[in-house]
């Protein structure tokens, strides 16, 4: 029986990705919908897909009567100060609702949600994405390696030219040079976005400039492996001077000169593409376990992925995309609320990625 799968934003940056991937599905029918008619028009014709147009914030359980969907997908970011009305009217409606969610609050908090959707027998699932979609796939996959997890460093280099969309802009810059916690040396600490600048160096892209960034996996992975003491998650802009001019621009927000970026997002937006030129393509991804093995000796893990010609963008997809297969296919039971942890393995997500211009290598020491 062919089954339903409803893309809210399915012609915005993500949206699109996730939809040319799943129209290759015979047992689905995609329906890429948004605000703009004429743009869910345009990318059903190209797809040979269904499409609606409506605002998820005007009559939503209207919406999902009419189009009877099995699973929606919510893409429409950014996430960070959302409701949970679009997961809300999942549940009354019955149909299983992903997002591609990275807002930490809006992550660890979607359990609240778990007793009605488990009353409705549907699954909610917020955070099918890079984070902490991906994260806790390897992490959860290469910590059993450890008889004790202690540290736990990881982050993003970005590509300059990747197509990067305002909602993603605006998510990044809610937290520029606001203060949030994470476990260092045992306890959580304050830190503040896009601050402590730092650099490393990836694999087949040399060094990249990396800041302090403020995800759902800080207060996740805590809990998941007690025995850590550590967790530090950083991303970066490919150009350094756009990085440091980022750096300069948390400070206003940390002195209180002004109370957040996020409102200037569409003029840095622009401005960063007037830099493209200068950049590459090509975006990384690394994720470093250090701890003890069952004898007590020290040991360090290293997963490092890289991305090239724009196919990173596949990446925060890759997860969702995954979970909804194995909901067509009948692979998930679980039903009722919660962060993307343990729903999708690594490697399924990694046979998603083999066809793209992504490599990804394993070191231990």
């Amino acid at each position: 029986m062919t089954q339903r799968i409803l893309l809210i934003g399915g012609y915005g940056n993500f949206g699109k990705f996730i939809a040319k991937r799943l129209a290759r599905e015979s047992a689905l029918t995609v329906i890429i919908a948004g605000r703009s008619a004429d743009h869910a028009r345009r990318l059903a014709a190209e797809l040979n897909t269904e499409w609606a147009a409506f605002d998820i914030n005007n009559n939503l359980d209207r919406s999902l009567r009419e189009i009877a969907p099995d699973i929606l997908i919510h893409t429409s970011g950014p996430f960070q100060g959302q409701s949970y009305d679009v997961a809300e009217a999942c549940i009354r409606n019955r149909v299983h609702y992903i997002d591609l969610a990275d807002g930490r609050d809006f992550v660890t908090n979607v359990g609240r949600l778990d007793p009605l959707a488990k009353a409705a027998r549907v699954l909610v699932v917020s955070g099918a994405s890079t984070v902490p979609g991906l994260t806790a796939a390897v992490l959860i996959r290469y910590a059993a390696e450890f008889a004790a997890l202690e540290r736990l460093d990881f982050g993003i280099a970005t590509a300059q030219q990747t197509n990067r969309g305002l909602a993603t802009v605006q998510a990044v810059l809610s937290y520029a040079g606001k203060p949030f916690t994470t476990l260092i040396d045992g306890r959580m600490q304050t830190v503040q976005g896009w601050q402590g600048l730092t650099w490393r160096r990836f694999t087949g892209l040399g060094l990249r400039s990396l800041a302090n960034c403020d995800i759902p996996d800080l207060a996740l992975f805590p809990k998941l492996f007690p025995t850590l003491r550590t967790i530090r998650f950083r991303a970066g802009l490919e150009l350094a001077p756009l990085q440091l001019g980022l750096w300069l621009l948390t400070w206003l927000v940390r002195a209180h000169v002004i109370p957040n970026l996020r409102s200037a997002a569409p003029v840095l937006h622009h401005a960063a593409q007037l830099f493209d030129r200068f950049g590459t393509d090509d975006s990384g991804f690394y994720m470093e376990l250090r701890g003890r093995s069952a004898t007590g000796e020290r040991q360090r893990l290293s997963f490092d992925l890289v991305a090239r010609a724009g196919d990173g963008l596949m990446i925060p997809c890759t997860p969702a995309i995954v979970l909804a297969l194995r909901l067509v296919h009948g692979d998930i039971v679980e039903r009722g609320a919660s962060p993307c942890i343990g729903l999708v393995d690594l490697d399924a997500l990694l046979d998603e990625l083999k066809s793209l211009r992504i490599t990804w290598t394993v070191s231990r020491d």
